[in-house]
């Protein structure tokens, strides 16, 4: 596998141990800057320039971009996205974790468990929104905060509202969030890959700072996570779009409460917390994809890690066209077809006797092992005429990642 690694901090313990891992399993890796791209869409395909030359050929990237250049990287992400080159992390998935506001509009529609939470702009609002999350203390978060930087406990009402009142005058964006006594200044991390969490633990707050993140000195130590804890962060992460990701949850009297989905969680903390090879296991995951294409799964339904819906595409040249839904041998295979799409026509519960055509899109329920069978090999794009090769990724500069 040829392996581009998005990031501006070459140095940083993640990226070293990502491109380490990468080299231990013989593949091809290189780290490059993310804002040395350049996109072109002049050309009858889509193509990126890199430091001014030709992009080679990848055949997965992995996205570690900051929040202070999440625009641009995004625009870079989705233009591989467009090239067939497999990302882990969408464009879509890691722009809808990036906005906080967002993420949450998206979890609480899934009837994912957070604290109580609400979003006001106008000064009138601020106090009926402080009551409506169970009143004072209540935790006051920037949008587009990172690290615990824009994390703000305000002990009281005359606090909260001299704070949300002082923010909004400098044109920020604030969320006003529940706070959870009985979580006791710590939260929980669970670092998902795919449909499991490979590895959790336990970040509590030193002294008396209420924030647990890493980079705030907070302890950390493995934690063994419950069933109902684990089938929460993997379903957080894929609602998100995500396939690598951290998920930040409270352990709550009600239960395990997500309060954010990381798209480029760190691995340090987790790594010495739990004596895990978890860049291995990224590295795994990815290259296991590239083998075996991911199918495009729409969220629509997950009842198992095995199990769920997927919708499958009839080639020109598949052995089924021409053949019924009852000989195509799908049902043999344990998949059954809940719509087929023929052009804008749909036909819910098609009977057997149906016969497929190419280009039928069926919507079906099974293994996703089964039905990753049927995905057609990823395309590659043409080769460019004037290939030049990349810059060594030593000549990257180190520079701070964000």
């Amino acid at each position: 596998m040829k392996l581009a690694i998005l990031s501006r901090a070459p140095e940083s313990y993640s990226t070293r141990r990502l491109r380490a891992a990468a080299h231990e399993r013989d593949h091809t890796v290189k780290v490059l800057n993310t804002l040395r791209f350049a996109i072109d869409l002049a050309s009858d395909e889509p193509d990126l320039q890199y430091r001014g030359k030709a992009l080679s050929d990848y055949d997965a990237i992995l996205p570690r971009i900051g929040a202070s250049i999440t625009f641009f990287g995004l625009a870079v992400v989705r233009q591989f996205e467009q090239m067939d080159v497999y990302t882990a992390n969408t464009a879509a998935g890691i722009a809808n974790s990036r906005d906080k506001l967002r993420a949450m509009q998206i979890l609480s529609r899934h009837d994912v468990q957070m604290p109580a939470t609400t979003f006001v702009r106008d000064r009138a609002d601020v106090l009926p929104a402080i009551e409506r999350v169970g009143g004072a203390p209540v935790v006051i978060k920037l949008l587009e905060g990172t690290q615990g930087i824009g994390v703000i406990l305000a002990p009281n009402r005359k606090v909260a509202e001299a704070v949300i009142e002082t923010l909004q005058s400098t044109r920020q964006n604030v969320l006003v969030q529940e706070f959870i006594a009985e979580s006791k200044g710590s939260d929980v991390r669970a670092f998902v890959i795919g449909d499991r969490v490979v590895a959790a633990m336990r970040r509590s707050a030193e002294g008396d700072e209420f924030r647990s993140n890493v980079h705030r000195g907070g302890r950390t130590e493995v934690v063994e996570l419950d069933d109902e804890a684990e089938r929460v962060a993997v379903q957080a992460a894929q609602i998100m779009g995500l396939k690598v990701a951290g998920v930040d949850m409270l352990e709550s009297e009600r239960g395990p409460l997500v309060m954010e989905v990381n798209s480029s969680p760190g691995l340090e903390g987790i790594e010495t917390a739990t004596d895990l090879d978890i860049a291995g296991a990224v590295i795994d995951f990815i290259a296991n994809q590239v083998a075996f294409p991911e199918l495009d799964v729409r969220q629509r339904l997950t009842v198992s890690a095995s199990y769920g819906v997927a919708e499958l595409e009839i080639g020109e040249g598949s052995s089924m066209v021409g053949r019924t839904l009852a000989t195509s041998g799908l049902r043999e295979r344990d998949i059954t077809v809940l719509t087929l799409t023929r052009g804008t026509k749909v036909v819910p519960n098609p009977k057997g006797t149906r016969e497929l055509e190419a280009h039928d899109r069926l919507l079906c329920f099974g293994r996703y092992e089964e039905m990753r069978d049927l995905v057609p090999a990823r395309r590659r794009r043409r080769a460019h005429p004037k290939l030049a090769p990349l810059p060594d990724d030593a000549e990257e500069l180190s520079a701070p990642e964000g």
